[in-house]
């Protein structure tokens, strides 16, 4: 761990930072978080706190103040050098200064600095941001509160500069010396169904009878040692939606900020036939973080699975769906990488049989976690003539050169899409999300009690089903008003996925009050054209979230195209900055500071520098292990097991268990979940064998298998049927995750051209005990 001075926990000193607070406004897609860090300095001499900390990678900080005794100063935006040089001289003059700036590498990372607080004193620190909230596959959206900030691995040769490169305290997960209250206000067009999170909320309090605005709060007492995640469920939450948000009032007509905006929330409805048709084509990329960080466990407490077994089942799952026709192949990376295969090969029994004895033998035994590396090999290798390159990428997110390698996926991004996990508390959302809107493709978040397999099959089914492509949007409004878009032009909808647009509106129109955009695409060769109308007369009382994260989206383009001008040419670094400013919106190039000049005193006595420590999941796995570790071997040289065989070495008595703590206890025979055994079991063609293991899976002997079989009915046949009659009838629940396994099953079925099927399945079900019918199973 860095910085040991800043560890209080492990010198028994106070930690400034006593608690942090945070109000959530959510309206609709969109949500204001506001937190305030009370601080304390119980010292005898002035002090300067540190305190990294993570934020969604999508958010913009929007307001920063400070409040000393009764003074509140608020802060203002400026260019980041300018503003670390104005909080060292107020430090060196003994002013009390504040400075929130954002990390070099990730967007997700800032560090807020709180200096020269007097002996005694203590001061609360406020910060807004605004932010998108994430559409889940189940129709929820998506608010995550970030604590866990886990150790970046910066790959060498990396530019690590000192710049705004923080470095982090860290205490055990659970160990965090600080709290957190939360209180949310939601309000939404469409009715509040429920509210969830991953954490003990008190109950949902609806404020109007139509129950388009309620409050909820985290349950008290909460220690902020984990991400906070809320759930929020709306009915007819795919309709599309539009806020056009006035103008700033003391802003100049024909910036960004002095203009209205309009925010566009588009769900493009798939025809059914399309959504039943899935892609035999494609080449499918696995790329899987073998880190060591991979073996930490998947959620804190007891019993969880640790992150590369839940990847090993999720991968066995993965190839079992594939369809016929396709290519693949495995990557696994750390501080290097191994390939499954050469180059991707085509998907048979042979090479599915041959990854999957790969699969099981995976290990996180390839160090830190260098991304950048694989990645440029894929990228090297040539595209397969008609077959669309996916690429699935499963990380705990935990590097350094976030930018950098975002910028690598936008250079290949027109060779590919990609679906990425972030497997873990703590994975980077900068990361995570960025590649995934790079590369055309879709992020998931695999954290708390969720199972990874769900959500992988939710991507594998979107990668399956046919991309849109030939997208346009065009606005009409009337002509005195003029539309310049603050969005990328969308490259990529899936179905039940919403892509939002921001646009400025200028000028006035002395008649019409509504304006609409159209949206045309192709899909599976079929035109397709959504439209939606908006009124041109803005909201008011909104706080100008919608401006904000339209400055931020823009923002986010300039500071990609000045990465790629590499420094060459000072236009969108310039434009970037003078946008932050405008708008109060942070970025790469600008830093938040406050000073507060107090009585024009210098303050006496010398400046003790604290960092506030930040939750570390994987410092905490490391440290239990170690731990444990150092407590079996002490236990064991207690009870003497020790003997001297050589002057000054030390060995082993025959009679000690002491193992390697990463070994196994021999265990009896693990019980292994009946779904999983099923599902190995099926060959790549989607039919299952007869066979002892089968029998086992479906609690029978192999005799009470084999003996209802209809005489005219091929042994294969009958045991897919008995397969897929299994499934439907006992594993309804996780439906998501064999559903296209089942499919290729009911596929080769049909090409066998069986007559009796539907006597094969009344005797399955008389077999199992079940009431599965023909047209269930899709036979």
């Amino acid at each position: 761990m860095e910085n040991c001075c800043g560890l209080v926990t492990v010198k028994n000193e106070p930690v400034p930072l006593k608690s942090i607070a945070v109000e959530v406004s959510v309206q609709g897609h969109v949500a204001t978080v506001s937190s305030t860090l009370q601080y304390e300095n119980q010292e005898q001499s002035p002090l300067e706190a540190i305190f990294v900390f993570p934020l969604p990678g999508e958010a913009a900080v929007c307001r920063f103040s400070a409040k000393i005794g009764q003074t509140e100063v608020v802060a203002e935006v400026q260019e980041k050098q300018k503003a670390q040089e104005q909080y060292d001289d107020a430090l060196s003059s003994g002013q009390q200064a504040f400075l929130l700036e954002e990390s070099d590498e990730s967007p997700d990372v800032f560090k807020l600095s709180v200096g020269s607080l007097p002996p005694g004193e203590k001061a609360s620190v406020s910060l807004d941001y605004v932010t998108e909230l994430a559409v889940q596959a189940d129709d929820g959206l998506r608010l995550c509160l970030p604590a866990v900030l886990n150790p970046r691995y910066q790959p060498q040769g990396s530019d690590s500069g000192s710049g705004g490169s923080a470095q982090v305290s860290s205490v055990p997960a659970g160990s965090v010396p600080y709290s957190l209250s939360l209180s949310a206000h939601v309000s939404s067009p469409h009715p509040i169904s429920r509210v969830e999170s991953n954490c003990p909320l008190d109950p949902l309090n609806y404020l109007n009878t139509e129950k388009t605005q309620a409050t909820v709060s985290l349950a008290a007492g909460h220690q902020f040692d984990r991400d906070v995640e809320l759930l929020l469920y709306y009915q007819d939450t795919h309709q599309p939606t539009a806020i056009v948000e006035a103008a700033q009032a003391s802003a100049k007509p024909g910036s960004l900020m002095g203009d209205p905006v309009v925010m566009l929330s588009l769900y493009p409805e798939f025809p059914k036939d399309v959504m039943s048709s899935m892609t035999s084509h494609g080449e499918f990329l696995f790329v899987v973080d073998r880190s060591g960080s991979m073996e930490c466990p998947m959620h804190l407490g007891s019993g969880s699975q640790d992150r590369i077994s839940s990847a090993r089942e999720t991968l066995l799952l993965l190839l079992k769906s594939l369809p016929m026709g396709c290519y693949f192949n495995i990557i696994g990376f750390g501080s290097s990488y191994e390939s499954f295969f050469p180059k991707s090969v085509e998907y048979s029994q042979k090479t599915m049989d041959e990854a999957l004895q790969k699969v099981k033998e995976m290990r996180a035994d390839l160090g830190g976690t260098e991304i950048l590396q694989p990645l440029k090999h894929i990228y090297s290798q040539p595209c397969l003539p008609d077959q669309p390159r996916q690429l699935f990428l499963f990380t705990d997110g935990e590097v350094g050169n976030t930018k950098e390698v975002l910028d690598l996926v936008k250079t290949n991004a027109g060779s590919h899409r990609c679906f990425s996990f972030g497997v873990g508390e703590g994975a980077s959302t900068a990361l995570i999300s960025g590649v995934a809107k790079q590369a055309r493709g879709h992020a998931q978040f695999i954290t708390g009690q969720d199972r990874m397999q769900p959500k992988v099959m939710q991507s594998l089914r979107f990668a399956l089903q046919p991309a849109v492509v030939d997208i346009s949007v065009k606005w009409n409004v009337p002509k005195e008003v003029s539309v310049t878009p603050l969005s990328s032009p969308i490259r990529v909808i899936f179905q039940g996925q919403r892509a939002l647009l921001y646009a400025q509106l200028t000028g006035k129109s002395s008649g019409d009050t509504e304006g609409s955009v159209t949206v045309k695409y192709s899909l599976a060769k079929q035109p397709v054209e959504n439209q939606l109308s908006f009124s041109l007369k803005p909201a008011e009382d909104t706080g100008m979230t919608v401006h904000r994260l339209g400055a931020r989206t823009l923002i986010q383009s300039l500071e990609v195209e000045e990465r790629e001008q590499d420094g060459e040419k000072e236009g969108a670094k310039e434009k970037v900055i003078e946008l932050s400013v405008q708008s109060g919106v942070s970025s790469a190039f600008t830093a938040f500071i406050a000073v507060h000049q107090g009585d024009g005193e210098a303050l006496q006595g010398q400046l003790l520098r604290r960092h506030v420590p930040t939750p570390m999941l994987y410092q905490s796995c490391t440290y239990m292990k170690q731990s444990c570790f150092m407590a079996q071997c002490s236990s064991l040289m207690m009870a003497s097991s020790l003997q001297m065989s050589a002057p000054g070495k030390l060995k082993l008595s025959k009679k000690s268990k002491c193992k390697d703590f990463d070994s196994p206890a021999p265990t009896s025979k693990p019980v292994r979940d009946p779904l999983l055994q099923l599902i190995s079991l099926q060959k790549a063609s989607g039919s299952w064998v007869l066979e002892a293991a089968l029998a086992e899976v479906l609690v029978k002997t192999e005799e009470e298998v084999s003996k209802p079989k209809p005489a005219q009915v091929d042994q294969e046949v009958w045991a897919t049927v008995l397969a897929l009659v299994w499934l439907y009838g006992f594993k309804m629940e996780a439906q998501e995750e064999w559903q296209f396994l089942a499919m290729k099953a009911v596929s080769w079925i049909q090409a066998q051209k069986v007559a009796s099927v539907s006597e094969c399945v009344q005797a399955g079900n008389t077999l199992l005990g079940c009431q599965v019918q023909k047209d269930t199973l899709g036979l």
